[in-house]
């Protein structure tokens, strides 16, 4: 794949374009996220792979478009995107609402019969099949703003200004609609090895909920425990990319 054929993919941002790279991540970002939240990540990662962000429909470059409600239409929808992109060895790397459409997406190669990634890294997700009782994306406005806020990852500053905040929160509410109307049954698993990754203190995700991945692959797993929260992705960079950089120079 040359590297101006994803200019013309909503889906991507290639931030570190890399042709030379001998392998490919594809980050899968989190709920009310766009491409832009994992620059850094992207960039850290550039030496080492081909770096695919995705970019949902309904942020940023994207505002345009309606945003999609349900995380298995976005998993097949990335997995027929993908397809175009396998000349080099995938890793799928999702953060939080990220991990479950990572998982789905390699979950469509798996039915086709293709390779799909090598690895999967969920972070800062509960496993699949454990239940979600929460119902945000039924809150007002504010009560769902104040939720993301509350979460971190989200600058505060931006839901002040209200033409931004009418901005967000149609793809906002898709996303929460996706992952909280989500449902996957225990013995859906993928072939890869699984890691799974999350923060010490997240109460949305617990330890003892990532760790519950292991239900979900017959290739392997392994679980990794980061200081911090939910968003323990944003302190904790420079170890995340080092756990990513070791996979794919493995």
């Amino acid at each position: 794949m040359s590297s101006s054929a994803a200019v013309d993919n909503p889906w991507f941002r290639r931030f570190s374009p890399s042709d030379s790279a001998p392998a490919r991540i594809v980050i899968f970002p989190h709920a009310g996220g766009s491409a832009s939240y994992y620059m850094e990540y992207a960039n850290a990662l550039a030496p080492y792979a081909d770096v695919l962000t995705v970019q949902y429909p309904g942020r940023q470059n994207r505002f345009a478009e309606p945003a999609i409600d349900s995380v298995l239409e976005l998993a097949e929808q990335l997995y027929r995107e993908l397809r175009d992109w396998t000349d080099r060895p995938l890793t799928f790397f999702g953060h939080s609402m990220g991990a479950a459409v990572a998982f789905e997406t390699a979950r469509c190669f798996a039915r086709d019969g293709l390779p799909g990634p090598e690895r999967l890294f969920v972070s800062a997700g509960r496993a699949p099949s454990l239940p979600r009782e929460t119902a945000v994306y039924r809150l007002p406005d504010d009560g769902l703003l104040d939720t993301i806020v509350r979460l971190g990852g989200t600058d505060e500053r931006i839901l002040t200004i209200p033409a931004l905040r009418e901005l967000i929160l149609p793809a906002l509410r898709a996303d929460y609609t996706a992952i909280e109307t989500y449902r996957c049954a225990p013995e859906a698993t993928v072939p890869q090895p699984i890691t799974a990754l999350v923060g010490e203190t997240d109460q949305n995700a617990t330890v003892d909920q990532a760790a519950q991945w292991d239900r979900h692959t017959t290739g392997g797993f392994d679980l990794r425990v980061f200081p911090g929260g939910h968003f323990y992705v944003a302190e904790q960079t420079g170890a995340v990319v080092e756990l990513l950089t070791a996979h794919l120079r493995g």
